[in-house]
């Protein structure tokens, strides 16, 4: 008998590989969030390739797209105090609880010796949550969406480019919240690549 060639195995056709896949198996009802993530110390592009990878290493998390990269200067210290951020947006499904998705975000931070001696200082990463599916809350643990989320081109210009449509929940669509932002100091590293887990 050639390859084959067992008339009890037919071929699954095309449409139902396409439910299949859309479905996502892996995880049974997900939610969607929004990653943010940030370095501005040691090699930068490296953490957070390790960032993304460690996110899809997580049960119940699956990568689903990542933005291109901006470099980026610090928020809220003065000018050329510290090295410019790479920053780049995760868009995840997840059947994490917000609370626990944190916790693993913090795990993720702590495993690149990130260090929390001051606020907005430098830092190897860092690991925010943007969004989590449509959840607005107020809880001084984990407020959603960020709280400063809708002020920072650095969240949402690269956001906007992995998801156009994109609105921050109880603020309104990113591409109008862009168009009253300044640009400057947000710039693409069209040279620089984060690969998307397989």
């Amino acid at each position: 008998m050639t390859p084959n060639s067992d008339p009890t195995v037919q071929p699954v056709p095309a449409s139902v590989v396409r439910q299949v896949d859309a479905a996502d198996s892996t995880l049974a009802n997900p939610r969607h969030a929004v990653i943010s993530l940030g370095s501005n110390l040691g090699n930068r592009l490296e953490t957070l390739q390790g960032a993304v990878d460690a996110l899809e290493d997580t049960p119940g998390v699956r990568v689903k797209a990542v933005s291109p990269v901006y470099e980026t200067q610090p928020w809220g210290v003065e000018p050329d105090s510290q090295p410019a951020y790479l920053n780049a947006v995760v868009l995840i499904k997840t059947t994490l609880p917000p609370a626990s998705l944190l916790e693993r975000g913090h795990a993720i931070e702590e495993a690149f010796q990130r260090e929390r001696s001051e606020q907005w200082g430098p830092r190897t990463i860092d690991v925010d949550i943007v969004t989590y599916q449509d959840v607005v809350s107020t809880d001084p643990g984990l407020t959603l969406p960020h709280p400063r989320a809708h002020e920072r081109a650095f969240v949402l210009v690269p956001w906007h480019d992995v998801d156009p449509a994109a609105e921050v929940p109880g603020v309104g669509a990113v591409a109008e919240l862009l168009e009253g932002l300044p640009g400057e100091g947000v710039t693409v590293r069209a040279d620089l690549e984060l690969v998307l887990p397989e």
